[in-house]
């Protein structure tokens, strides 16, 4: 099974691309090396104040998944200063 949580976050006062990727790209290493699963920018790669980013995890038990991701989720909305989170999105494949 795969769990798969998406997150689209939103980065007031970004103004280039280049500032995006400086702010979106320690978060992905930390999420990454904290929890152990893939994370990428999947959508809104050319909008300055928007990202969609995916965070992927393997597992033989979905309640076991559920509760890794929820814990990732918490993290971000907690631990996450460079901007807000505008939608969560989870589903088990």
């Amino acid at each position: 099974m795969v769990g798969l949580l998406t997150l689209h976050l939103h980065l007031p006062g970004v103004a280039s691309l280049k500032e995006k990727r400086s702010r979106i790209k320690p978060l992905l290493s930390r999420l990454h090396r904290q929890f152990n699963l893939s994370s990428a920018e999947m959508d809104l790669q050319d909008m300055w104040q928007e990202a969609v980013i995916a965070c992927a995890m393997l597992g033989n038990d979905s309640a076991h998944l559920q509760s890794a991701m929820e814990t990732v989720r918490k993290w971000v909305l907690v631990n996450w200063p460079d901007g807000e989170v505008l939608d969560i999105k989870f589903e088990i494949i």
